[in-house]
């Protein structure tokens, strides 16, 4: 009875207190907020606090309301804490501000410069410090420090708190070490060894004499550029099955270096199979085109020689005005007898026109100068060729460091709009040269450059060069698009005095100007017209020298004429493989001055490549001059062979020469021949070494008034030699060793040439 006394007593206390809890929190959430008060701001106004919370005065205190207003207030970045609570009725938002950064700096960076790090944060001085931007911008510095090859790289961020809640940002650099690539290795390869896929691929391994270049720094954008030449390469050499399977890099445990691996799967090599061209266009017979088709049935598959096909494909359609055409080369696998059967599908492509060509990235260059060598303006019929052809144009400009040319969609499916994107870089040189060479002695120079002047593509240049034997001063302006057309104006002045008195006993001064005027008779066709005006000097004649050069002592003025054609198919201008280029100039002086003569020049280089990296070139160059109105050519406007253009002969090494002081009088006709392999050393290829044998061949002939002291027998010389490049860091330099195998007697020879130049 008593146990059941307890029991009834402590169910209703239980109760009672369920109920009174009950009427309790039915009371709290009817009660309404009677004032807000915000604390803890400074710089933010209360206002602004109360705007984000999104409550009001006569609000019930709910909690999902609370938790709402404290999210949200701290999405504003402006608060490094908060905290809201209930105070009798009132609700207290209680805030700490985030600091305001004074200033950012960095402390212990060598490699690379503060104002760059700068230009990479996403935090600015006068902006809220928050702690997620703070870590956002360390993985930016990091990353630039990444592309810089310094994978070790620490950056720890420091704040410096001050007073009115400001701080200063300071990032402390630990740039550690290069990290360098230790090792290139393939798996998968059979058919080329490591070594040969070494030399296809950009990234190289460290080595003691790559201090002059960034390839051995690892880089993962050179590595997916990588796997492409290797692509590239496979596919180059037959294997229409290749594929990198993997591309690892792992970094050493020691952060200082990595490992590289490459995992392909060659494939079996194929060869050219049948041949068929296929039209589905009406009127159009596709069986003419077959001349357009770079390769045959047997010969190795190759990417390029398939891309070529059809870019020739195209351009032969375009010139017989079908400019809407779509050729699909298809590739049918005989897995067999290891052939491919070639398919080119010619379909009648959509006709879409250029709506709009946009230009961006451009703060220096005009529009103009980029829009001058896109070969489509606006309602042109859209051609995926020329888009190639003008971004490769406006990367020959020079004054850009990217160019990216891409079709984008228009505002209707037939029309396309152009996007240039360009990179700018600086196009001004300021240089001072050093240097040795056989023919000058020891030499200087002093160039001041621009390429790009005022931003309209104009040429500007003032250089002047100081040598043992020689001192020359130019100045050069040319404009590329006189008169808003593809006409290249410029004028030249020049200033020359050269020290001859090893080959022919004198000395020699020029100066004067000229004008020309250059354009384009073609795609591969140019004209050039010039006028020359200058006054020479012969001085210094020693008295031994010849009658010939004595009489011809002092002052004489020319005005001349020219015209140059040229002609040229080469790959590439500056390291051609493969092509001709080709050359006729003709000059007249006598339109005034003193000097009377004409003057013709013809010449030619072709380029063969034999195997990769192997190149034959075959040079060609034939010139006459002779004076009219009974005048005679002097001895500086005649012809001269030898050094640089007859290896193995001494400068003025051949042709007419006094007998009786041995002087050089050059000769009024000439004709030389070169024949040339270069081919690499075997070494690696970053020392930038290159070798080359050759063959020089030629004669000069010819004198006006001749009298009998004159050696002057017209007959074959030649040389036969070897000889090797270097690409160094200092400049290039350049030995040829060549013996003549034929030669006159009276012939000067010079077995052994040196060049060397350096910019710094």
């Amino acid at each position: 009875m008593k146990t059941s006394l307890i029991f009834q007593r402590f169910m209703a206390t239980l109760l009672f207190a369920v109920v009174v809890s009950f009427a309790c929190g039915v009371h709290a959430a009817e009660q309404e907020i009677n004032e807000i008060k915000v604390e803890g701001n400074q710089r933010i106004e209360t206002a602004t606090v109360l705007s984000y919370i999104d409550i009001q005065k006569g609000d019930p205190f709910e909690q999902a309301s609370l938790d709402r207003a404290l999210k949200n207030l701290y999405a504003t970045g402006l608060f490094a804490d908060v905290s809201i609570h209930q105070q009798g009725p009132d609700l207290v938002v209680k805030v700490a501000e985030n600091p305001i950064i004074n200033e950012i700096r960095f402390e212990g960076n060598k490699k690379l410069k503060s104002e760059d790090l700068q230009s990479e944060l996403q935090l600015k001085p006068r902006q809220v410090l928050t702690r997620t931007k703070v870590q956002a911008d360390v993985e930016r510095l990091q990353e630039m420090y990444r592309l810089s090859g310094r994978f070790s790289a620490v950056i720890d961020p420091k704040i410096i708190k001050m007073d009115q809640n400001r701080v200063n940002l300071v990032f402390e650099v630990t740039e550690g070490p290069e990290t360098l690539i230790s090792r290139i290795s393939f798996i998968g390869n059979k058919h080329y060894s490591d070594d040969a896929l070494q030399k296809v691929i950009r990234s190289r391994e460290d080595r003691w004499y790559r201090f002059w270049t960034s390839d051995d720094k690892y880089d993962p954008d050179r590595l997916a550029y990588d796997q492409e030449l290797l692509r590239k390469f496979y596919l180059e050499h037959g294997y229409a099955d290749f594929r990198v399977d993997t591309a690892v890099a792992e970094l050493s445990p020691d952060r200082k270096n990595f490992l590289v691996t490459f995992s392909v799967d060659e494939g079996e090599r194929y060869k050219i199979g049948k041949i068929n061209l296929q039209s589905n266009i009406p009127d159009l017979d596709a069986a003419p085109l077959k001349d357009t088709v770079t390769f045959k049935s047997g010969d190795w598959y190759k990417m390029s020689a398939l891309e070529s096909s059809v870019t020739k494909m195209t351009n032969e359609l375009g010139n017989r005005q079908f400019a809407f055409v779509d050729i699909q080369p298809g590739v049918t696998r005989n897995k067999e007898d290891h052939t491919v059967d070639i398919n080119f599908t010619i379909n009648e492509g959509q006709k879409t026109f250029v709506e709009n060509i946009n230009i961006s990235g451009n703060s220096r260059t005009l529009d103009e100068v980029i829009r001058r060598e896109m070969l489509l303006v606006e309602g042109d019929p859209f051609n995926a060729d020329k888009i190639k052809k003008s971004e490769q144009a406006i990367k020959d400009l020079g004054f850009f460091e990217k160019v990216e040319v891409k079709p984008q969609p228009g505002s209707a499916p037939n029309k396309t709009n152009i996007d240039v994107k360009v990179e700018e870089k600086s196009t001004g040189e300021l240089s001072i040269g050093a240097g040795y060479s056989t023919t000058d002695g020891p030499l200087a120079d002093f160039t001041i450059k621009e390429k790009n002047f005022l931003g309209k593509g104009q040429q500007l240049s003032l250089s002047s060069t100081l040598a043992a034997k020689k001192t020359e001063f130019n100045f050069s302006f040319t404009e590329p698009y006189f008169l808003k057309r593809d006409l290249s104006a410029g004028v030249d002045l020049f200033h020359v005095t050269q020290n001859l008195q090893t080959q022919s006993s004198y000395d020699s001064r020029r100066e004067g100007g000229g004008l020309r005027l250059g354009y384009p008779l073609s795609e591969k066709w140019r004209q050039s017209l010039n006028y020359r005006y200058e006054t020479s000097e012969i001085t210094n004649v020693k008295p031994t020298a010849s009658n010939f050069i004595q009489q011809q002592a002092g002052k004489r003025s020319t005005s001349a004429v020219s015209q140059a054609l040229a002609y040229d198919t080469r790959d590439s201008k500056l390291d051609p493989t493969e092509g001709f280029i080709g050359r006729i100039t003709t000059e007249v002086a006598g339109l005034g001055g003193q000097a009377q003569y004409y003057k013709a020049d013809v010449g030619g280089t072709y380029y063969y490549p034999v195997a990769d990296k192997w190149v034959l070139s075959l040079l060609g160059d034939a010139g006459y001059i002779h004076g009219w109105g009974g005048q005679t050519v002097r001895i500086n406007e005649r012809f001269y062979i030898g050094g640089d253009t007859l290896r193995g002969f001494a400068d003025s090494g051949i042709g007419p020469r006094d007998s009786l002081s041995g002087d050089a009088l050059g000769g009024n006709r000439f004709w030389r021949g070169s024949l040339e392999l270069d081919f690499p050393t075997g070494l690696p290829e970053d020392l930038g070494l290159s070798a080359h044998t050759f063959s020089d061949f030629g004669d000069l002939w010819t004198l006006d008034n001749a009298g009998p002291t004159i050696q002057d027998v017209s007959g074959l010389r030649a040389s036969a030699g070897a000889g090797v490049s270097w690409r160094s860091p200092l400049g290039p330099v350049r030995i040829d060793l060549a013996k003549p195998i034929r030669k006159e007697s009276y012939d000067k020879v010079q077995q052994f040439r040196f060049s060397f130049g350096t910019r710094f």
